[in-house]
């Protein structure tokens, strides 16, 4: 249903509209524009290094690519841009076409010229502050009466651990919000990354699992991941060889993990555009082989599968 293929033309800018992050003591990006991406319970920001292995992990990851690079979808115009504006921000209609249905009516707070996602999916995330609300639309485009349309939409509220509807897709093919997963430059400054990193992969199974809400595939072949299927840089992983701000990003896929949110290009790994990226430092993460990641079961989290609030690690 969604590609969630990110096709980049050379030469374009894209505007990140950005807050800094709020830094703790320790020096942890915690919050974006003065709100939480996620309760610190919600299943995206739970460590699952302690986890075990899924029994499924061996077909996964050679079904998905054992020979395919690590890519990292990121750089100062490429990645998915967050939009971040006030709780004033004035409201403008919005149309959804195919995926109406399960869609959050609009309107959204849309300003007038937000950084739009290059490429054919086009996503516009747009966070407000002080209520707190994420807006995600999938295949937008702006009418010349400056309302929008778009492929779908979802309104996720950060403070919460709701999830969709159960069989809703949203902005992304598995129907999980997508700002939460993307990797932040605030993040590589403050020197650790406390999420899941959201991921795509070729093909994936008529099937989608917790924290997953919607699948995207007519195969029901077991050696394709489900929508929401977690993974990790195996612990053993030496990442020492690596530049300081990349081994950032593995030291969290290796922590915190990956999971899987829409199809794609084997093992991209998504990120918001920002001018301080170093691209030549990150290209080296091209290295790692797919054989280098396990699949993880989180099942024994679940505390409601209408939830993303998870169990404490045991």
């Amino acid at each position: 249903m969604i590609s969630g293929r990110h096709n980049r033309t050379p030469g374009i800018a894209v505007l990140m509209i950005a807050a800094a992050a709020v830094l703790t003591p320790a020096g942890l990006a915690q919050e974006l524009g003065g709100c939480p991406m996620l309760p610190k319970s919600n299943i995206w920001n739970i460590a699952v290094d302690r986890m075990p292995v899924d029994p499924s992990s061996a077909r996964l990851i050679e079904g998905t690519g054992i020979d395919k690079n690590l890519h990292p979808d990121w750089s100062e115009v490429g990645g998915v841009p967050i939009n971040i504006v006030p709780r004033d921000q004035p409201m403008v209609d919005i149309e959804f076409i195919e995926g109406k249905a399960e869609s959050d009516p609009g309107p959204y707070p849309i300003p007038p010229n937000p950084a739009v996602e290059i490429g054919e999916d086009a996503h516009v995330i747009i966070l407000q502050q002080g209520t707190c609300k994420l807006y995600e639309i999938y295949s937008a485009t702006k009418l010349a009466n400056s309302s929008w349309k778009g492929y779908c939409g979802a309104v996720f509220d950060l403070r919460s651990n709701a999830l969709r509807p159960d069989g809703w897709t949203s902005a992304d093919a598995a129907g999980l919000p997508i700002a939460p997963g993307l990797v932040r430059y605030d993040e590589i400054l403050a020197g650790e990354i406390k999420h899941a990193i959201r991921m795509t992969v070729p093909k994936t199974r008529r099937l989608y699992v917790w924290p997953g809400r919607h699948f995207a595939s007519r195969t029901d072949d077991p050696n394709h991941p489900a929508m929401g299927q977690r993974f990790r840089l195996k612990a053993n992983y030496d990442i020492s060889g690596f530049a300081p701000e990349v081994q950032v990003v593995l030291r969290a896929l290796k922590k915190y993990g990956m999971i899987l949110a829409d199809n794609g290009s084997a093992w991209y790994i998504t990120g918001a555009p920002d001018p301080r990226w170093d691209d030549d430092a990150f290209h080296a993460m091209h290295n790692i082989l797919g054989s280098a990641f396990e699949a993880v079961d989180v099942s024994s989290l679940m505390i409601s599968e209408d939830s993303a609030a998870a169990r404490p690690p045991q």
